[in-house]
C-alpha cells in the first residue's frame, strides 16, 4: 500500500535539557539533547566538543560509522571520545559520548 505524501505524519524532535559535567575540571554546562535520534550511542559533533571545552580521549582504533541505509557518515570515523556525567532531572550518569567530526 503506497502512502500519499499528503498523508504522512511529520517527524518529530523532542529535545530535553541536560546537564553535562566535564569530569577533568568538574565544570558543568546546559544543554538541549536530542532524544531518540535512532543512533545506538551518545553522540557530540567534534565543533561543539572543541566549542565547549571538553578533554578528548583519543580511540585506540578508529570506529566505523554507518547511516541508516548502509552508507559510511560522511563525517568519517569517530576518532574520539568524551567522558562526562550526564544529569537530568535527578539523574546522574557517567558516561562516554562518542564525538563525529574531524
Amino acid at each position: 500500500m503506497k502512502v500519499r505524501k499528503s498523508e504522512r505524519k511529520p517527524l518529530r524532535e523532542v529535545m530535553i535539557k541536560i546537564g553535562l559535567e566535564k569530569l577533568d575540571m568538574q565544570e558543568g554546562i546546559m544543554v538541549e539533547a536530542l532524544l531518540d535520534s535512532g543512533a545506538t550511542e551518545l553522540v557530540m559533533s567534534s565543533e561543539f566538543a572543541k566549542k565547549k571545552g571538553f578533554k578528548l580521549k583519543k580511540l585506540e582504533r578508529p570506529m566505523q560509522v554507518r547511516n541508516v541505509d548502509g552508507s559510511f557518515n560522511r563525517e568519517g570515523p569517530i576518532e574520539n571520545t568524551v567522558e562526562v556525567n550526564v544529569y537530568y532531572k535527578e539523574h546522574v550518569e557517567r558516561t562516554e559520548i562518542d564525538v563525529i567530526g574531524g
